[in-house]
């Protein structure tokens, strides 16, 4: 009996192209989410988690941890599909820009844009850099920067 081995649903390195865009689904950030990811984190900083003590802060209602938006969006990203095996390893964070306040209730998702690639011979890939600009339900930029992401090369067949 002969067995079928699963392809990867995700991208090859060849197959980012400078210019792609991907948009990810979207995802409404929820109270659960800020208060199991400060028991994750240990963040238990007021503008998170007091509502009494936020309402009395510049954004007038408890704000979302940018780390955890952060990696609410690198969910979204792994959820495309455009990774699925076929990313090597996540390689950086360039650069990443905290623009607005994310608050609960808010629905977010980021269209990513391929930038540059570069091949690595010993890696069996190459890295991809790709910008990211997180949208919150109204269209406005609430994050963005650049993540290079270490993608594996097309197997030879």
């Amino acid at each position: 009996m002969s067995s079928l081995a699963a392809k990867p649903r995700g991208l090859y390195f060849e197959e980012f192209q400078s210019g792609l865009q991907i948009v990810t689904a979207g995802r409404t950030i929820t109270e659960a989410d800020i208060v199991s990811f400060a028991g994750l984190s240990g963040d238990y900083n007021q503008m998170h988690v007091d509502d009494a003590y936020s309402k009395k802060t510049a954004f007038g209602q408890r704000v979302a941890h940018g780390l955890l938006v952060t990696s609410i969006v690198s969910g979204l990203a792994v959820q495309t599909g455009v990774m699925e095996g076929t990313v090597i390893a996540f390689r950086e964070i360039v650069e990443w820009k905290f623009a607005r306040p994310v608050f609960i209730g808010d629905t977010i998702h980021a269209v990513l844009t391929v930038g540059e690639t570069k091949a690595m011979r010993r890696i069996g890939g190459g890295s991809v850099s790709i910008a990211i600009d997180v949208m919150n339900q109204g269209g406005e930029i609430v994050m963005k920067g650049i993540w290079v992401v270490l993608m594996s090369f097309r197997p030879v067949e």
